[in-house]
C-alpha cells in the first residue's frame, strides 16, 4: 500500500501514522488543511516526496474547506500559506503547493477548483511514484557494476535515515535501486544507520526492508566509518530533502559525516532524488538551505516497545538542555553522483542542468 491516498467515497485524505511504526500500524484521516499541517509538522508523514504529495492534498482540502465559507479567497490563501510553511527544509512542499495553486488558478467556480485540485494532487502523487521507480531503474546499474566487480559476492550498501516507500509514496529514492537489485536476484546486504534522534532508520527502513525480504543489519549511527575502514561497505546511497542546483545536499542530520567517511575511504557516495527535490534558486547549501530545529525532547527521549506497548523513555538527566538540528548539508565535492528519474549525473551545476535544462533555465 501507499503511505497516503484519497478515499473516494468521502473525499478525505488517509495516511499511515509513521510516528507509531514499526510497533503500531495505524491509519489516520486528514479532514482539512489544519490536519495536513499537523501531520507534516509532527511527522505523521515525512520524506521530501511524501511531504510534497501531502501538501498537494492539503491544497485540495483547503479548497473544500474554503467552499464552506463566505470568503473563499481569504480562507484558501491562508490555508495554503500555513501548509507551505509547515516544515522549512524539504523543498518539495513549497514546490507542490505552488504547482497546485497554479493548476487551479484558471478556474473561477469553486466546484471547478475542487475538481482541478483533486486531479492535480493525484497527478503529483502518481508522478512522484513513477519518478522513484525510474530512479531505481537507473540506479540499479551501479549495484550491478559493483556485483560484477566482486564476482557476484554480496554488495554491501550503507544508507542513512529512511528514503524508502514510506517517505516517497512507492519504491523510495535511496531504496529504489535496492528493491530492483533484489528483484534481479543480485546478492545485496544493507547497513542501516539507526538515525538518531527519531530513529527513522531503525524504525522505518528496517521495517520496510524486512517486509521486502532484503537482507539488512541495523548499526549505530557512529559505526559507519569503522565499517568503511574495514572494507565492509561498497557504496553509500542516501536520499535528500533539498539539493541545490549546484549539488549541495541537505539530508537527515549525520549524512555529512557519512560522506566524509566515504571520501576518506574511497567509497562512492550517491544521492537519489527526483527533480522536484532540486532547489533551482539556491546555489550555496550552507548559506541558503534553512535547517529545521525541532523539539529538544526528540533528543532527550527515545520511543520503544515495552510489554507490548510503545513508551517514551528519558535518556538524560531531566534538566539537561538539548539541541535538535534535523538536517545537515553535504557539500557537492563529497557527492560522487546523483541518481534521478532522468538518469545519473555528477554533482555539478553543469551536469544537473544537463538533465533538467528546462528548470535550470528558470533560475
Amino acid at each position: 500500500m501507499r503511505p497516503i491516498w484519497l478515499e473516494k467515497s468521502s473525499g478525505n485524505v488517509k495516511i499511515i501514522d509513521q510516528r507509531k511504526l514499526p510497533h503500531v500500524f495505524e491509519i489516520v484521516d486528514l479532514l482539512d488543511a489544519d490536519d495536513i499541517v499537523r501531520a507534516i509538522r509532527e511527522m505523521y508523514v515525512r520524506g521530501a516526496p511524501l511531504i510534497g504529495a501531502t501538501g498537494a492534498f492539503g491544497v485540495y482540502l483547503a479548497v473544500r474547506e474554503a467552499m464552506k465559507t463566505s470568503c473563499f479567497d481569504e480562507v484558501f490563501q491562508r490555508a495554503c500559506e500555513n501548509i507551505r510553511a509547515a516544515r522549512p527544509t524539504a523543498v518539495n512542499l513549497a514546490w507542490a503547493v505552488d504547482r497546485m495553486t497554479a493548476a487551479i488558478s484558471s478556474a473561477t467556480d469553486p466546484s471547478e477548483k475542487l475538481a482541478l485540485a483533486r486531479e492535480e494532487a493525484g497527478r503529483i502523487t502518481e508522478e512522484e511514484a513513477d519518478n522513484c521507480r525510474r530512479i531505481g531503474e537507473h540506479g540499479v546499474s551501479l549495484i550491478e557494476e559493483a556485483a560484477r566487480g566482486k564476482n557476484g559476492r554480496t554488495v554491501n550498501i550503507l544508507t542513512h535515515c529512511n528514503a524508502g516507500w514510506l517517505a516517497c509514496i512507492e519504491y523510495g529514492t535511496a531504496t529504489a535501486p535496492m528493491y530492483i537489485a533484489a528483484e534481479k536476484g543480485i546478492d545485496i546486504h544493507i547497513w542501516i544507520d539507526e538515525t538518531r534522534p527519531l530513529n527513522q532508520g531503525a524504525r522505518l527502513t528496517a521495517w520496510e526492508l524486512g517486509k521486502a525480504g532484503i537482507r539488512h543489519t541495523l548499526i549505530p549511527d557512529n559505526a559507519g566509518g569503522h565499517l568503511m575502514q574495514h572494507g565492509m561497505v561498497d557504496m553509500v546511497i542516501v536520499g535528500t530533502d533539498r539539493t541545490t542546483h549546484t549539488g549541495d545536499v541537505a539530508n537527515k542530520i549525520g549524512t555529512y559525516l557519512k560522506a566524509l567517511a566515504a571520501r576518506d575511504n574511497g567509497i562512492p557516495f550517491y544521492v537519489a532524488l527526483p527533480g522536484s527535490t532540486f532547489d533551482w534558486r539556491a546555489a550555496d547549501g550552507l548559506k541558503q538551505i534553512p535547517i529545521e530545529q525541532r523539539d529538544p525532547d526528540e533528543v532527550r527521549y527515545v520511543q520503544g516497545l515495552e510489554g507490548g506497548k510503545t513508551k517514551s523513555v528519558l535518556l538524560c538527566p531531566e534538566d539537561t538542555p538539548a539541541a535538535n538540528y534535523a538536517f545537515d548539508v553535504t557539500p557537492a565535492r563529497l557527492v560522487t553522483g546523483f541518481i534521478t528519474e532522468r538518469g545519473m549525473c555528477e554533482a555539478t551545476k553543469e551536469a544537473i542542468a544537463g538533465l533538467f535544462p528546462e528548470m535550470a533555465g528558470d533560475k
